[in-house]
């Protein structure tokens, strides 16, 4: 009986984590980036960090103890703000992974540029900013 209960924990703890790569994947995808990307450990974390607009060496920082983990955690927060996402998102990404990462990469969620490079962004974000400005002027002229 305690194989068999093995056996089903692996399939789902399997389950969880295709879910997981699936999602990333497809974030990777929608970011610009080699989807392939998020299947090699240390390199998966360049290319997120690439997404999100940081420089390489916040990879050291995520070695350190405990201070990696705050920056890790980080990571995650301006990946979700990269996809327009607030911080429920990014609570869900921590402590949901299989739901929220699917949830990123297969649904309408679009990539608004690397979120932890202001000016990139801003650049990248200033025609939806102009747009929105004119339905709202077009909505209160009328």
């Amino acid at each position: 009986m305690s194989n068999l209960n093995l056996i089903i924990a692996g399939i789902i703890i399997a389950i969880l984590v295709i879910l997981i790569l699936a999602g990333s994947w497809k974030v990777n995808e929608k970011a610009g980036q080699d989807g392939w990307a998020c299947l090699i450990p240390i390199y998966s974390t360049l290319i997120g960090l690439r997404i999100i607009g940081k420089p390489w060496w916040w990879l050291l920082l995520m070695c350190i103890p405990t201070i990696g983990f705050i920056w890790a955690i980080m990571q995650i927060h301006y990946l979700a703000k990269s996809f327009g996402k607030d911080l429920g998102f990014t609570l869900g990404l921590i402590f949901l992974p299989f739901i929220f990462y699917p949830i990123l990469g297969y649904g309408a969620a679009s990539y608004e540029g690397p979120f932890g490079d202001p000016e990139a962004f801003d650049i990248r974000n200033q025609g939806k900013v102009l747009i929105l400005n004119r339905i709202i002027l077009q909505k209160t002229i009328k």
